[in-house]
């Protein structure tokens, strides 16, 4: 098989997932999303139901999409981080780009996507899943950017800490943007925030897991 052959392949599969994600979040915002089905996003889509299983083998993660970027995000910027910076630096500044950007992934959703995942118990449960799950994928990479042994809870310590602020920090901005807050007000707020929980970690954390230079 050709690379060429491949690649379009893997095009045509991203367009059917892209589809089946924009159609259901569609009706969801329409119709709430514990009112639609699995057979009505098929339908919607114009893919059989087994296919729209395939690609999103929950229900819950039709709506949370970007629930691959969200788990790995800590873990990437760690194992991305500049040489002389510490795990802690390298997360604040991500946070703070983030921000700046209005980045979906931190919890600028809008106010009708925010609504509906507040509003349906299965997706908010879904959402703390990947709260529990993006902590662990961090503490996997201080433990593995460390050299830290299997016995060593460190890097669990600091995973707890480095994901319980950005779990606050997503909570506050989607506590504003379920409110009605525009997502400029948001970001000017939540980059004081960012200041304060970050700071409130340099103590403890900021000579920890710093990539040594060169």
């Amino acid at each position: 098989m050709s690379t060429q052959t491949t690649s379009l392949r893997e095009l045509k599969k991203q367009q059917t997932r892209e589809n089946i994600s924009h159609q259901a979040t569609r009706l969801f915002l329409e119709r709430g999303f514990d009112k639609v089905t699995i057979a009505e996003v098929a339908e919607a889509a114009q893919v059989a139901k087994m296919t729209v299983t395939n690609y999103f083998p929950r229900k819950e993660d039709l709506a949370l999409d970007l629930s691959e970027a969200f788990v790995q995000s800590l873990a990437r910027t760690v194992r991305e981080r500049e040489p002389g910076e510490s795990a802690l630096a390298a997360l604040r500044r991500a946070y703070l780009a983030a921000a700046a950007e209005r980045d979906p992934v931190i919890g600028f959703s809008g106010p009708a996507f925010a609504r509906m995942i507040s509003d349906s118990p299965a997706l908010s449960a879904r959402l703390r899943e990947f709260h529990d799950e993006r902590e662990r994928a961090l503490a996997d990479a201080l433990a593995e950017e460390t050299g830290a042994g299997p016995g060593d809870i460190l890097p669990r310590v600091a995973a707890a800490q480095l994901g319980g602020v950005h779990r606050l920090l997503f909570d506050e901005t989607f506590r504003r943007t379920v409110g009605g807050q525009d997502g400029e007000e948001i970001a000017t707020v939540l980059t004081g925030y960012i200041g304060t929980a970050f700071d409130a970690l340099e103590p403890s954390l900021g000579g920890y897991a710093v990539r040594p230079a060169g």
